[in-house]
């Protein structure tokens, strides 16, 4: 693209639309290579486990020994623990148990191959 002479100025404002969206996609796919190493800390994590851990074993200490009680608390540590997971989750954008699909953008880029004959 920077070795195009655009002859009018329509052109040239295409020209210059299509560097700038250039360089933000250039600079979006850089942000997001530095933020792929760059997820939820493991000792936060664990932290965080620990800590949910030995509230869940206090309520079961001083809950009473029936079935209610029970399935109360191993209902609410699935909750906790799906939670948890969502958060880690969303570290992963592109793969995991929720993720977004990619075959938009591959859309987009057929599109465009195709609108300019490379295909």
């Amino acid at each position: 693209m920077l070795e195009l002479r655009p002859s009018d100025p329509r052109r040239q404002w295409f020209l210059q639309q299509a560097l700038l969206h250039a360089a933000k996609i250039g600079n979006t796919h850089w942000l997001l290579g530095q933020e792929a190493g760059q997820g939820t800390p493991k000792a936060f994590v664990a932290l965080v486990v620990f800590w949910l851990s030995l509230l869940f074993a206090s309520f079961g200490l001083f809950a009473p020994r029936n079935l209610i009680s029970a399935l109360t608390l191993v209902l609410c540590a699935i909750a906790v623990s799906g939670a948890v997971e969502m958060i880690l989750e969303f570290e992963r954008p592109f793969a995991g148990v929720l993720h977004i699909s990619p075959k938009p953008m591959h859309r987009a880029v057929y599109d465009l191959n195709e609108a300019n004959g490379s295909v």
